[in-house]
């Protein structure tokens, strides 16, 4: 018997996050002109975050934090091989905060970043130059522990795979897993999905400096008299 677990917009944003994740690694590497992307990505990012920050509130069952997201004695539980339940395990929710909190930082960060060359963050005039280098180094810095927390999750996926025999990918396209049919996600429903969009889109518009005063016009030169 199978169980609904995880609903359409719960998969959309898994599969559209590592997507955007990738090509943003990618950009920050070739750099240059690829940079305008990098910081346009990183907007996406954030819209995709926002939304599932709101949607672990107002989702179905198990895109829920408050269905997930539980104490040391259910962790314990687990490690003891206690522990029987759909969706996220109490491990995985752990992987699911540490991702969620380090992209928000990092793509945070992102709007205050610079380059040194071309590239500036939607948010950098807020700061200015010398903060914004240091929070680039920040940004630089997450990179790594986001790059450690990737690989560490694919490991455990793999693992999963290979020595559990539990497929953690196939739920995760197809929205169902083992289990009792009545479990099935409840809730989630077209109004929760609009609310949760026009938060996200509503944060990447005041993200990409929408909501910052105009630069100043060049100061008019005089043409020299002959």
């Amino acid at each position: 018997m199978k169980a609904y677990v995880w609903d359409i917009p719960t998969r959309l944003f898994h599969w559209s996050l590592v997507v955007l994740v990738v090509v943003a690694f990618v950009t920050a590497k070739i750099g240059g002109a690829a940079m305008v992307w990098h910081g346009r990505l990183g907007l996406a990012i954030i819209g995709l975050l926002v939304f599932r920050i709101v949607w672990g509130f107002v989702g179905s069952t198990y895109a829920r934090f408050l269905n997930f997201v539980r104490g040391p004695d259910a962790i314990l539980t687990y490690l003891r091989g206690e522990w029987h339940g759909l969706g996220h395990n109490p491990l995985g929710a752990l992987s699911v905060l540490a991702l969620l909190g380090i992209l928000t930082a990092q793509a945070a960060t992102g709007l205050f970043a610079n380059d040194d060359i071309a590239f500036e963050g939607y948010l950098l005039p807020l700061i200015g130059s010398e903060l914004s280098s240091k929070i680039t180094g920040i940004h630089l810095l997450l990179e790594k522990v986001l790059m450690a927390l990737v690989a560490l999750h694919v490991g455990v996926i793999m693992f999963y795979a290979h020595v559990k025999k539990h497929n953690l990918v196939k739920p995760m396209l197809d929205g169902w897993a083992e289990g009792s049919p009545e479990h099935s996600a409840q809730g989630g429903g077209a109004i929760a999905l609009i609310i949760s969009l026009l938060v996200a889109a509503a944060v990447v518009w005041a993200a990409s400096g929408a909501l910052l005063p105009p630069p100043p016009p060049p100061l008019a030169t005089e043409a020299p008299a002959f």
